[in-house]
């Protein structure tokens, strides 16, 4: 079976942050993200590699630092 297509939210929900963040890592750090039309679609097993590559480490400024 292939793997689903998930939305931004899809994948906000999935590593626990917000959309805002998902949006800057594509940006600033690279995240794998499939542009159809208007819309960001990812597949969960790129989004996992990733993470544990060590993708989504450090800060982001995006307001979210305390």
């Amino acid at each position: 079976m292939t793997e689903p297509w998930l939305s931004a939210d899809d994948i906000a929900v999935h590593l626990g942050v917000t959309k805002d963040t998902i949006y800057t890592w594509i940006a600033e750090k690279g995240m794998p993200a499939h542009k159809i039309g208007r819309l960001w679609k990812f597949q969960a097993s790129e989004i996992d590699d990733w993470v544990r590559g060590g993708g989504a480490a450090g800060n982001v400024s995006d307001g979210a630092e305390g």
